[in-house]
């Protein structure tokens, strides 16, 4: 932990309460945990709750996995429409409450039909939560920490992931190795054990609800909503009263600049100075998700079955996907601000392009056992240290404070359609293309990422949010 920075002799230098920053970003960021948790716990459940609906087909095993993305979309247009009235504090609190109704309905589940609805329903809630999470924490964060603690967000989903992958893990632990589909569907596993891994994220769901009521509303929310006595004083917690002052005035500057046409923050979407911004947040947003790694996460039964596993090895490998996904997240927090944005997004870009090619190659050539673990570990490594917190931070933190919620739901609703068609798609690909073809298909979505990022990802690091407005809408930002 860093200590507070030293003002100067006139007091005029701001002094940053980093620990009070940290505290209530985490607690903010307690909702990535739950789209973390939700978002792969249903990996390790496949095996069970198919078996216990009788799903068989691809296209229903795809609706199973991805229908929750149906409702993250709805969940994210709920939140840009009333994230600008409403506020953050309260919706992520309302989104909190949802998802601990809907895990407890979602495990109890007696029909495929209602087990849908309900995974629908929690989607509502995961789609708010990502969307306002990163939202708020980049809206309190000082410049300097910014890409830290937006990063935070990416933490916590990796810690979720790593928790379900654990829960999943210590439920079905027992399982006799070679157990076929008929005893599996029989046993407690499969008739019990899956609901438990669902329900049990009511848990962090209801902390997450009372973590709410000790955070502040966003102060630049605050300021929009025409009180900035309330704004001056959150920002003064954060950094003392003359970074308060200036932050006051300059969001206050920015906002009274972009209402001299008096129009809506959607209508000002279609500004032409902001196509630009608008459409990088877009397709950053899609290309994290269609480079590919979420399938490793909710088809790890297939993934790790075309390399010569069984059901226990699967959920043990997961785990181990898990664990390196949280050590390179929280590398990637000591680098975002130091090495900046764009080299971290290149980077990712093209270690994934050749990962998934040798992948490719490997299933191609009929290579089994730990040398294709390695290989997907090297993916997840590269992909935690890079695409997965990098991307939240660039979209949190390139919109113009007027369109910024509706800016941003409109960049997280691409990413969760981009979401949906990447889950929904992979067992049917899986079937045409087989494994081999399929990861040679990311390696090359991958590639023609990496040079979307070179031409258009400016670097942002060290810049506020007032002056990357100006400097993107400029077109002088380097």
């Amino acid at each position: 932990m860093h200590p507070p920075t030293a003002p100067s002799a006139n007091q005029s230098a701001p002094v940053f309460h980093l620990a009070y920053v940290t505290a209530i970003s985490a607690i903010a960021a307690l909702g990535g945990l739950l789209f973390g948790y939700d978002w792969v716990v249903i990996g390790g459940a496949k095996p069970f709750f198919e078996r216990y609906f009788s799903i068989t087909s691809p296209a229903l095993s795809g609706w199973a996995n991805s229908c929750a993305l149906v409702g993250c979309l709805a969940g994210v247009l709920t939140a840009g429409a009333l994230g600008a009235r409403l506020g953050r504090k309260r919706l992520l609190a309302a989104a909190a409450l949802l998802f601990a109704a809907t895990s407890i309905g979602n495990a109890l589940a007696p029909t495929f039909a209602l087990f849908i609805a309900w995974r629908i329903l929690g989607g509502v809630a995961i789609g708010m939560a990502s969307n306002l999470s990163p939202l708020y924490i980049a809206e309190i964060a000082p410049a300097r920490w910014r890409g830290r603690l937006v990063a935070v967000n990416q933490l916590t989903i990796v810690s979720g992931i790593l928790l379900a992958q654990f829960v999943n893990w210590r439920l079905a632990r027992d399982l006799p190795a070679g157990a076929d589909g008929a005893w599996i569907a029989a046993s407690w596993f499969g008739q019990n054990g899956w609901r438990w891994m669902l329900g049990l994220t009511a848990i962090p769901a209801t902390l997450f609800a009372l973590g709410m009521l000790f955070v502040p509303e966003s102060p630049r929310w605050l300021v929009a909503a025409g009180r900035p006595a309330a704004a001056g004083h959150v920002f003064q917690k954060i950094g003392g009263p003359a970074y308060a002052r200036a932050a006051v005035a300059d969001t206050t500057a920015s906002l009274a600049s972009s209402r001299a046409n008096d129009k809506s923050a959607w209508r000002d979407l279609f500004d032409p100075k902001l196509r630009r911004v608008l459409l990088l947040g877009i397709g950053l947003a899609v290309f994290q998700q269609w480079c590919g790694i979420n399938v490793i996460f909710n088809y790890a039964e297939d993934i790790f079955r075309a390399a010569g596993y069984d059901i226990s090895s699967v959920l043990k490998n997961m785990a181990w996907t898990g664990s390196v996904n949280l050590i390179f997240t929280l590398a990637a927090l000591g680098s975002v601000d130091r090495l900046g944005r764009r080299p971290l997004m290149l980077a990712g870009a093209g270690g994934l392009a050749i990962i998934y090619a040798a992948l490719g190659a490997g299933y191609l050539a009929g290579m089994q056992g730990w040398p294709m673990l390695l290989l997907v570990l090297a993916a997840i490594a590269c992909y935690a240290m890079s695409l997965a917190p990098v991307t939240w931070v660039v979209i949190s933190e390139i919109f113009p404070n007027r369109v910024r919620g509706a800016a941003t739901a409109v960049a997280v609703a691409a990413l969760w359609s981009a979401c949906f068609v990447l889950t929904y798609t992979f067992p049917i690909l899986n079937r045409l293309l087989g494994a081999h073809g399929t990861f040679w298909l990311y390696s090359a979505i991958c590639l023609a990422g990496f040079f979307l990022v070179k031409r258009h990802l400016p670097e942002t690091k060290n810049r506020t949010l007032e002056q990357l407005e100006k400097e993107l809408q400029n077109n002088t930002i380097q």
